[in-house]
């Protein structure tokens, strides 16, 4: 397993309450706070007048931060589209389904499913990773076209097999865990980069997925790679379905028969 990036916090602003903030979030996380052009850690958590966004000190990569009011997400703000892989891989007809998503990550197949209609439940287990998001959540819910649809996604930051055994069984549990290999000739993206490195591969996938065919739900989605190999357990040898796209894919396993 590779060594994690060494992080901390700064403010890139002048004005006090954001100072204040960026102080008190490397307390609550436990981490340095530096000046902005510290380059002793790798990856800084910089929280500027607008936003909290994650920066990487020895890349030239932008920085990171979770949007969904703007920038490549704006085209999945209509609500319902059935175009979207993981509303389909999900199950969703036009009814409600109860959906726990066991690896948030920065959110995004949380908010589409939300969109979609769906009553999401999304886990975080990093308290970095889980900082960013919730910033991003609390700025979309200034947003007048989100906020309704926020009503309908709840955020926790806590190991997801604690929170999932002790929540009311989902329509369906979702998982999309960080592997460390790499398949075929995709590039990750630069977030999907900054994530392996703060929070590194799930070396647990399998217990995540075999938490979630022990929940009693009946539809478990792992997304993957789309070359990578299936992940399997015990519990969960064979997927009974599969939706592939360009460079991901989901494996629909359907533990009660469903």
């Amino acid at each position: 397993m590779s060594t994690l990036a060494s992080v901390a916090v700064c403010a890139a602003s002048t004005r006090p309450h954001r100072i204040e903030a960026a102080a008190a979030l490397a307390a609550h996380l436990a981490l340095p706070l530096v000046a902005e052009d510290d380059h002793a850690h790798e990856v800084l958590l910089v929280l500027t007048d607008e936003r909290l966004e994650a920066r990487q000190t020895d890349s030239r990569a932008g920085a990171v931060a979770v949007e969904f009011t703007s920038g490549s997400f704006g085209y999945r703000r209509r609500p319902g589209s059935p175009r979207e892989a993981v509303v389909r891989a999900v199950g969703f007809k036009g009814q409600p389904l109860e959906v726990f998503d066991m690896t948030a990550g920065l959110g995004r197949d949380a908010m589409v499913l939300a969109l979609a209609g769906c009553r999401v439940t999304t886990c975080e287990r990093s308290p970095i990773v889980h900082a960013l998001l919730e910033d991003g959540l609390r700025r979309a819910a200034s947003d007048d076209e989100l906020a309704p649809i926020l009503e309908h996604l709840t955020l926790i930051q806590r190991d997801a097999i604690e929170a999932l055994h002790s929540a009311p069984r989902p329509d369906v549990v979702y998982l999309d865990p960080m592997f460390p290999e790499r398949t075929g000739s995709a590039v990750p993206t630069k977030e999907l980069r900054l994530l392996a490195r703060i929070v590194g591969a799930s070396e647990d996938a399998g217990a995540l997925l075999d938490a979630a065919v022990a929940s009693g739900a009946p539809r478990v989605v792992v997304k993957r790679p789309r070359l990578a190999p299936t992940l399997s357990t015990a519990r969960a040898a064979t997927p009974g379905m599969r939706l592939e796209g360009r460079s991901s894919r989901f494996d629909v396993y359907f533990p009660t028969g469903a």
